[in-house]
């Protein structure tokens, strides 16, 4: 098992290795995404039974749920990225790191548009400086910022480190969105659906939402490997393979 891992492990740091890989991962995964996604939403948005109390307002919980959760799994990818990218120096982890950023910070403005239409008919504001609603906004700066590090600085390697320390130190806030409702008292209310222990939402709202959740993780990791290929066809430019691939009939 771990030497299957180590193998992946350096395998899939090899630029070559990676563009075949994906290449062959990208035609099935992009429109499974979208369908998986496309059936999410529908189930939720026009099948999935009225809340109680909220009506159909809670709707909007199958685009804010799936946005935040994938804003949060993204950004602790570009950790590990960066992580990687620092201790180990590889090149693959600087280019997934690049890659990540952007469909991360347009998860993180969706999570907090949505919610701050979610939240006039719920609690008769669209904001407040709450601690989830507060940390998720500097969620997004963190994008942001390593977007602009990124852009600013003209060596790849350079601006890479100087990425990878923001990514890896803003990793501490991902822990503050996700247990903040638990921590302090604030006006967003808890987690209703669980990963390990009993959700309270009902399972035919649960069911729409796990799949909306499912299909947009899959979308971020499409658009991921294209952004990805395209860094690396950049990168690697004047390399041999790619000079066979851009000369190819």
């Amino acid at each position: 098992m771990w030497k299957t891992i180590k193998r992946w492990y350096h395998q899939l740091g090899s630029p070559v290795y990676f563009y075949r890989f994906s290449s062959a991962v990208l035609p099935w995964l992009l429109p499974i995404s979208l369908v998986v996604l496309a059936v999410g939403l529908a189930w939720g948005l026009a099948w999935a039974p009225v809340e109680r109390y909220q009506g159909d307002s809670y709707r909007i919980i199958y685009i804010h749920v799936p946005a935040s959760s994938g804003a949060l799994m993204g950004y602790i990818a570009m950790g590990v990225a960066g992580l990687v990218a620092l201790v180990w120096r590889m090149k693959m982890a600087e280019v997934m790191l690049k890659a990540l950023a952007p469909f991360g910070a347009v998860l993180a403005a969706v999570s907090l548009v949505t919610g701050a239409l979610w939240g006039k008919p719920t609690w008769g504001t669209y904001w407040q400086w709450d601690a989830r609603m507060t940390s998720m906004l500097i969620l997004l700066f963190l994008y942001l910022g390593i977007i602009a590090l990124q852009s600013a600085i003209r060596d790849p390697r350079q601006a890479a480190r100087a990425a990878s320390l923001l990514a890896m130190v803003g990793v501490i806030n991902v822990v503050i969105v996700k247990y903040s409702v638990e921590w302090l008292q604030t006006l967003h209310q808890g987690s209703t659906l669980k990963v390990i222990g009993e959700s309270s939402i009902d399972d035919a709202m649960k069911w729409p939402l796990l799949i909306s959740m499912l299909g947009l993780w899959l979308l971020y990791a499409a658009n991921v490997l294209m952004r990805a290929r395209t860094e690396v066809l950049n990168r690697e430019r004047r390399a041999g393979w790619v000079r066979k691939l851009v000369n190819r009939p």
